[in-house]
This record gives C-alpha cells, structure tokens and sequence, in this order.
C-alpha cells in the first residue's frame, strides 16, 4: 500500500510539473489543480499511515 502511495505521489509531482512546460492556459491550470489535490491525498495518506514512536 505504502509502495503504491510513494508511487502515486512521485507521478503526481512529475505530472505537475512536467504541465507547466507542455500545457498553457485553462488545460495547464486544471492538469495542475487535479495533480497538486493527488499529491496532497497521497503525501496525506503516507501521514496517516506511517509508524508512530512508542
């Protein structure tokens, strides 16, 4: 599940990133907005689930 996260997250970044070079205007600002929420969710998720010190 954490693999799966980690992955999710490090495509997101690349997706966002890699939009503000390939895409202009509303298409840009929509791939950006979508991208940006699953890294959140994601890097939320690895949060929430991550081992906590006794």
């Amino acid at each position: 599940m954490k693999a799966l996260l980690w992955l999710l997250l490090l495509v997101a970044l690349g997706v966002n990133i890699s939009s503000s070079f390939l895409l202009d205007g509303a298409p840009q600002a929509l791939v950006s907005v979508a991208s940006g929420l699953t890294a959140l969710g994601a890097g939320l998720a690895l949060y929430l689930t991550r081992k906590k010190a006794a």
